[in-house]
């Protein structure tokens, strides 16, 4: 797989882009991996990614049972934050933050992370109340936020009315400056390339119905769409349907079956 670079963008216009190849292989599930990660959106591509690149762990099958991105990853709000109040949330999406500021050079892929900063506005006394306990809290926390009063906010939001008129009137709030949207879509997309690259079979239209289990109850496999795979690890990474899938696998919880690590943002 030949890098990007904006060489090759010139090089390909000039070529009426005819050069270009898939971004992943369109895999054929094998008889058997050592990790299935049911969950083709961002947080299955990521698990895929960091266990093949941190951990070695390559024979990794990616199962999406409609098309990469298509679920949970293409309806989420985009904004990549830490402004949490709470040191163990600090801590996970500080690293989140820290990871998308490099992750369009780490994957060779425009994830179009724009840093542009994120705003909260108060729209009463008590709104400011809690803004100022919340900014106080997560600056104590080592997050980057601070205070805006009225003005500040029409400066930083000119679309936004804070006139006295509006039907809710705009007091002040806080925003963190590092904080800002990525495509959804391109952060799938270059996770699946990355993966890819790696060795990791990323398969589409592939529905999982099932799970096999020896007598210890350990993992022997999923059942699929496009028949049985043998598997030593399974990772359930679907969003709200995690509940769904973990009842087949005959446990009450999600996390029973998690075998993996997975970094969210």
């Amino acid at each position: 797989m030949k890098p990007y670079s904006a060489w090759r963008v010139f090089r390909e216009g000039l070529r009426g882009h005819t050069g270009w190849e898939p971004a992943w292989r369109s895999a054929e599930p094998k008889r058997r991996y050592d990790v299935v990660i049911v969950g083709g959106g961002g947080h299955g591509l990521a698990t895929a990614y960091y266990l093949a690149k941190h951990h070695g762990v390559t024979n990794v099958a990616v199962l999406e049972r409609n098309w990469i991105g298509g679920g949970n990853t293409g309806r989420n709000t985009t904004v990549v934050r830490s402004n949490y109040y709470y040191p163990q949330s600090v801590a996970l999406y500080d690293l989140a933050v820290r990871l998308y500021e490099r992750l369009s050079l780490e994957l060779n892929y425009n994830v179009m992370f724009s840093q542009r900063g994120m705003v909260t506005s108060a729209h009463s006394r008590h709104d400011m109340e809690n803004a100022e306990r919340l900014v106080r809290g997560m600056q104590a926390n080592g997050v980057d936020v601070c205070m805006l009063d009225r003005a500040q906010i029409a400066a930083k939001v000119p679309a936004l009315d804070t006139s006295a008129s509006a039907r809710f009137p705009v007091l002040g709030g806080f925003m963190q400056g590092r904080a800002g949207p990525a495509r959804h879509d391109a952060v799938v997309w270059g996770y699946a390339r990355a993966a890819d690259k790696l060795g990791v079979d990323i398969v589409q239209d592939c529905e999982v119905t099932g799970f096999r289990k020896h007598a210890s109850g350990r993992l022997q496999g999923v059942e699929t769409s496009q028949g049985y795979i043998e598997a030593d690890k399974a990772a359930i990474v679907v969003a709200g349907h995690s509940s769904v899938l973990a009842a087949k696998a005959g446990s009450r919880s999600a996390h029973h079956v998690l075998r993996a690590p997975s970094v969210c943002k």
